[in-house]
């Protein structure tokens, strides 16, 4: 291995997903040197950002206050977008992860959130309302739901490309396939720069004032997985950059950095079973979630419901069923509906090229195309029809009340699976990433056991622990991202 001479920068940021990008930004508005270190090559890039939908979590006050900063649609005149209050955003926080969310954390998430989403559209990151995720179409126009409503340009693939071309604007040095490997310490166990190695085998340091870690959590690496959030999980599929390791986690608490909240738990969804390429895919990315089980039910190997497919929104029960899935006979599950539903699924998960799909004109035929019991399943959809209270009318957009009194229950969006064809998507567990990171104050900077900080290191994105635990509002996490990575550089 050949090895490459000292370098030097005012910011190191190891990471090139939402989170690094938003903390260069902030750091080269300040006049300060940035080297950006991303694991991967270029054409590889864009850590867990480049999978995602894009969808953002923000305070507003509704469709008005939307509209200085996404893009125009026809759409809009027809449109209602329910005002989403920082009252509502921290109580959906709290119901989500059971209070176990970091109160300060939080605080600033929703405080920031509206302002940090303003600040990176004015330097060009494009938005938009999630129409094809997030609203249902009535005769009078569109209805948003559950918090969850801009997203951006694209997808996720649009928001690293707009990262991309605003940090190269902003002279911030972006090095692509650059692994870093530890941590360069001075007096007093500061962080005076990183070590790395190249796809090419050459090794070297770049010495700098401050590091923000931004690599992501530790989703990717099996053994990590097993270790910390338990048995089985080493047989989730991965949905994101499979570069997401933890080592750099391990560094840090090396050198006597502190866990910051749950390592426990994560963010997992269900996830196409058996289409080809279900890890890591970025042709695909996050068309290989299966998000629209609220609408129907769900059953495991032996053909038995094992959860409330309508608990509540997508938004606030998807990010933990994929848990639910893995512990299922095979780690394996089947998400059924009939030709009344079917219309109503969405439409870039469910009609995905190569998607896993078993169709029938029973539901004894359905169990013989998925190899389950036809009498088990048949059982489970007629037990299940036969309990739906019809007094309120079927309505997605709202949590309607349709219960089936059935155990588990299903508490909204019940209907009867009767009409055929039947469809059936076998799912399985698909993990984003892990609750647990290091332990920082405000702006990311890393914390120890004692509460004293260790100088020059900062955290920001999925390597920040403390705002989720066990599960997760959706968009949430793009929007950590962004506003404690813009922490992170305003002061490093």
């Amino acid at each position: 291995m050949s090895r490459q001479s000292p370098d030097r920068a005012d910011v190191v940021v190891v990471g090139g997903g939402n989170a690094g990008f938003s903390a260069a930004h902030a750091a080269a508005e300040r006049g300060r040197r940035v080297v950006l270190l991303e694991r991967a090559p270029r054409e590889l890039a864009g850590g867990n950002s480049y999978y995602t939908a894009g969808a953002t979590r923000i305070v507003h006050a509704g469709l008005d206050d939307l509209l200085d900063f996404v893009e125009p649609d026809e759409r809009h005149s027809r449109t209602v977008v329910p005002a989403y209050p920082a009252e509502e955003f921290a109580a959906d926080m709290v119901k989500v992860t059971g209070g176990r969310n970091d109160a300060r954390m939080t605080e600033l998430l929703i405080g920031d959130s509206a302002d940090t989403i303003r600040w990176l559209a004015a330097k060009g990151v494009r938005y938009r309302l999630m129409y094809e995720r997030q609203a249902y179409e009535r005769a009078d126009g569109f209805l948003f739901w559950g918090g969850l409503h801009v997203g951006n340009v694209g997808g996720g693939v649009g928001l690293v490309a707009d990262h991309t071309r605003i940090a190269e604007a902003e002279g911030v040095a972006i090095r692509y396939g650059h692994r870093v490997t530890g941590f360069l310490t001075g007096d007093g166990g500061s962080v005076t720069g990183v070590q790395f190695e190249t796809a090419g085998g050459i090794t070297g340091e770049l010495r700098a004032d401050s590091v923000i870690l931004t690599s992501g959590g530790f989703e990717a690496n099996p053994a990590m997985r097993e270790e910390h959030l338990g048995a089985g999980w080493a047989k989730a599929k991965v949905r994101g950059t499979p570069y997401n390791t933890g080592e750099l986690l391990l560094r840090a608490l090396e050198l006597g950095a502190a866990r910051g909240g749950d390592w426990t738990t994560c963010h997992s969804v269900a996830w196409d079973a058996l289409a080809e390429h279900n890890e890591s895919n970025r042709e695909l990315t996050n068309r290989l979630t299966r998000q629209s089980y609220p609408l129907g039910i769900v059953v495991n190997a032996e053909g038995r419901r094992f959860l409330d497919e309508g608990a509540d929104f997508r938004n606030y029960t998807y990010a933990k069923y994929g848990r639910e899935i893995l512990r299922q006979p095979g780690s394996i599950a089947y998400q059924i509906y009939d030709a009344r539903l079917r219309p109503m699924l969405r439409t870039e998960e469910y009609d995905m090229p190569g998607i896993s799909v078993v169709e029938a004109g029973t539901i004894e035929d359905l169990a013989d195309g998925l190899g389950l019991d036809a009498a088990a399943l048949c059982a489970t959809v007629k037990e299940f029809n036969a309990s739906i209270e019809t007094d309120s009318p079927f309505d997605p957009t709202v949590k309607d009340g349709r219960r089936a009194r059935v155990t588990p229950p299903k508490s909204n969006w019940s209907s009867p699976i009767d009409r055929p064809p039947f469809y059936a998507y076998p799912v399985t567990c698909g993990i984003t990433f892990t609750f647990g990171g290091l332990k920082g104050d405000d702006h990311g900077r890393v914390l120890r056991e004692d509460g004293t900080a260790v100088p020059g290191l900062f955290a920001a994105g999925e390597a920040l622990g403390g705002l989720f635990s066990g599960n997760y509002p959706g968009g949430t996490g793009l929007t950590a991202g962004m506003v404690f990575g813009r922490r992170a550089g305003s002061v490093a």
